[in-house]
């Protein structure tokens, strides 16, 4: 799967068509998504994710502004966006860009470190050279069309774990309390109920704490509040019944939004293109 990725970051590559900008999403493993995107120009207005975005650029200039700065990447680095942190996205010049990027949750990533309470890894710099974490990457991005074997993927997530542990400069940083499993709870507790309002006074009790205290713990825990966990949640879902071809305003309905609006506002805000452009280029996957 890596060589089929090395032949496609070769300089010689034809220029990306106008016509063929396009979205391709892998079949959905727990706690991971997998996807390629191929376009022109400036795609993604500023949003935010609750994932660690991993990607590798594959052809052309990958730009984004992250933490204040611009940043640029090429063929053969390693891409590192850090949950709910605020990003754009764009082609760096007029031959495109064709990338693909992992989304891990935080939760999956603390399976891979040496002990459960360790602190989630931060990279300053967004942008790295590092052929092992890139051949890593490619060992589960080198065909989209495909499920990741389980073997593979508590491989890949020891690995990735690893690596980005050896690059942190400074851990995210941990509350003195050890609330682990409790977080844990209200994790399940907002998955399975991200559909209808969840109140505070309920994760009060699944967690034994007050909610203030509770979202210091959750976000040093999962690199993000409960209340964006949520709409992750929920966005996930409405992403899998537009592909099916559902209107947005039932979309909505079954995902807890109040409205259509409401969902297009989120969707834009965590992705960076409305609902409508995500799935019309994600329909141009003609594999």
């Amino acid at each position: 799967m890596t060589k089929a990725i090395e032949q496609e970051t070769d300089p010689g590559i034809e220029r990306l068509c106008k016509k063929h900008e396009r979205f391709i999403s892998a079949p959905p493993t727990p706690g991971i998504e997998r996807m390629e995107a191929q376009f022109f120009g400036n795609m993604f207005a500023p949003h935010r994710h609750d994932t660690y975005a991993l990607g590798i650029t594959m052809h052309g200039v990958q730009t984004f502004n992250y933490r204040g700065e611009y940043r640029a990447s090429n063929p053969g680095n390693v891409i590192i966006l850090h949950p709910d942190e605020l990003h754009d996205g764009g082609a760096g010049t007029d031959d495109g860009l064709q990338y693909r990027m992992l989304y891990l949750e935080p939760a999956l990533l603390r399976r891979g470190l040496d002990h459960d309470h360790a602190s989630l890894p931060f990279i300053g710099d967004p942008v790295i050279h590092d052929p092992i974490l890139w051949s890593t990457l490619a060992s589960v991005l080198g065909e989209l069309d495909r499920d990741v074997d389980p073997l593979l993927c508590d491989q890949f997530i020891s690995d990735i774990a690893q690596r980005l542990s050896q690059h942190a400069k400074a851990p995210l940083k941990q509350p003195r309390f050890n609330a682990a499993q409790r977080m844990d709870q209200v994790r399940e507790f907002l998955a399975a109920h991200f559909d209808r309002p969840v109140q505070s006074d309920e994760l009060e009790q699944v967690a034994g704490m007050d909610r203030y205290r509770l979202i210091r713990h959750f976000r040093a825990r999962f690199g993000t509040t409960p209340y964006r966990y949520l709409i992750m949640r929920r966005l996930q879902k409405a992403r899998a019944l537009m592909v099916l071809g559902q209107p947005l305003a039932g979309v909505a309905a079954d995902t807890g939004f109040s409205d259509q609006s409401h969902l297009n506002r989120h969707f834009r805000q965590t992705y960076g293109v409305t609902p409508g452009r995500w799935l019309s280029l994600t329909r141009q996957d003609d594999r």
